[in-house]
């Protein structure tokens, strides 16, 4: 099977065909970055890491652009309150944003465009706009004519006779049309401005993405992504002024949405204040459970954020480590071993068909159960040797491809670990001296503390959890 995927322009899943054979290019949406990342902004950033991931998996190669918005309205509002330099506050949190995604096992983007860095090329683009007569300049600002784009609300499925200015639209007296979107701001006092043919300023919020997007992948593009919360009105104006610039259409072939991590039933975000920044969550849990969590839910759903779902994700980050034991035996040949070689070759193909089916990730693990439960079962029976070691290599691989590391921290029963082998000492002394009373208590206690003894024909092993 080809590999499907969702496109939110058609509505409808559909074979992922290249405008390069086995090239893709990638532009996904980076933050606004005026405060902290929180964890629905590592939620966008984990979904397209692993859709890169498996795409490479599959033998593309991807051109993955990801853009920082150093320059927005926002931005300037919190530096004024803080007295600070808007550019140097953006530099600061996308120095933090990058350690981030280091830290969260992102793959680096092939580059990261920032706006301020592209002022020129949004420049030429928007007086080209202006001479095809796309869009206008009013005192000092220039708009785009949205009634010039006859398919303005493709994406979103919105009409533009049934479109009204709300909540997210200015209204502006100098527009011609209330959802016409400005593409150059005129420089406010004491705002960081550029020259222009219009004055001094700086560009508007869509441009950046779409001259960002020219300059580094080119006219047309396979792959576009971000949060669906960006669907209308960014990515619709991405659309119409990047295809009215060039004349051609479509500008992405495909346009991915994840959905947006729900914190009590919420869409989290900056602006409600109700979320947990990236570097509190990884102060206490690891950046694994937090993939875990993003990969256990189809990723253009909404993900609910909670300390039950952490607390699942690690039970089952658990349930792939323990699959990494040694063996207890070293069978290289016979039924059992064979039995493991077959259902390593049932879960790699259950693994790429479930992430073929438009980067089902919840499927993709139900394989990797699946052969968690046969590399058990094969120890049980004393596999070992190579068929036991190639079975572990590919676990290894097929979560890889997920970006789990299954690293486990440094824990205090580590610390503890020569105790915990003198009690395992202890225990077997009291099981050969028939006391077994003692030696059951000992297993207990250890259990209440964490630490799980399992005996086997090699002797007797433990682990913490």
């Amino acid at each position: 099977m080809a590999l499907q995927i969702y496109n939110t322009l058609t509505r409808r899943v559909e074979p992922l065909e290249t405008l390069i054979p086995n090239e893709v290019k990638m532009y996904v949406c980076g933050p606004t970055v005026y405060a902290s990342a929180h964890v629905g902004h590592a939620m966008s950033a984990i979904v397209f890491d692993v859709i890169r991931r498996y795409l490479e998996y599959r033998g593309y190669k991807v051109l993955h652009v990801m853009n920082f918005t150093d320059v927005d309205d926002k931005i300037i509002v919190r530096a004024r309150e803080r007295g600070e330099d808007p550019i140097a506050l953006a530099e600061r949190y996308i120095e933090e944003f990058q350690e981030h995604i280091q830290a969260l096992n992102i793959l680096p983007a092939t580059v990261y465009p920032r706006a301020t860095r592209e002022i020129e090329g949004m420049v030429t683009v928007i007086q080209d706009l202006i001479k095809e007569g796309y869009a206008y300049p009013a005192d000092g600002d220039v708009y785009f004519r949205v009634k010039q784009d006859h398919d303005y609300g493709k994406l979103s499925g919105r009409k533009l006779a049934e479109m009204h200015a709300g909540a997210r639209v200015e209204i502006d007296e100098q527009k011609e049309h209330p959802m016409d979107f400005a593409l150059w701001k005129a420089a406010k006092p004491g705002e960081p401005a550029w020259p222009s043919p219009w004055g001094p300023g700086r560009p508007g919020w869509h441009i950046e993405c779409s001259v960002m997007n020219l300059h580094h992948l080119g006219e047309q593009i396979d792959i576009h992504g971000g949060g669906n919360d960006l669907i209308f009105p960014h990515h619709e104006n991405e659309i119409a002024q990047t295809e009215s610039y060039t004349g051609r259409a479509p500008f992405a072939r495909y346009w991915l949405h994840n959905g947006m991590l729900q914190l009590g039933g919420e869409k989290m975000s900056k602006s409600l204040g109700n979320l947990v920044t990236i570097r509190d969550y990884l102060a206490d849990h690891s950046a694994d459970s937090l993939r875990m969590l993003v990969l256990s839910s189809q990723y253009r759903a909404p993900l609910n954020f909670s300390d039950e779902t952490i607390a699942n994700a690690e039970r089952s980050l658990e349930r792939l480590r323990g699959a990494l034991r040694p063996p207890a035996g070293n069978q290289q040949s016979g039924a059992a071993a064979d039995a493991l070689k077959a259902d390593v070759a049932r879960a790699r193909v259950a693994f790429v068909n479930a992430m073929d089916d438009d980067f089902n990730t919840a499927g993709a693990l139900a394989a990797l159960y699946d052969l968690v439960r046969a590399i058990n079962t094969a120890r049980d029976a004393e596999v070992g040797g190579a068929p036991f070691a190639e079975a572990q290599t590919e676990l290894r691989e097929l979560t890889g491809v997920l970006g789990l590391t299954l690293a486990t921290k440094e824990t205090k029963s580590q610390e503890a670990a020569p105790f915990i082998d003198l009690l395992v000492q202890t225990r077997l002394e009291l099981r050969k001296a028939k006391q077994y009373a003692l030696a059951d208590s000992i297993r207990a206690g250890l259990a209440d503390l964490g630490i799980t003894l399992e005996d086997g024909p090699q002797g007797t092993t433990w682990r913490a959890g």
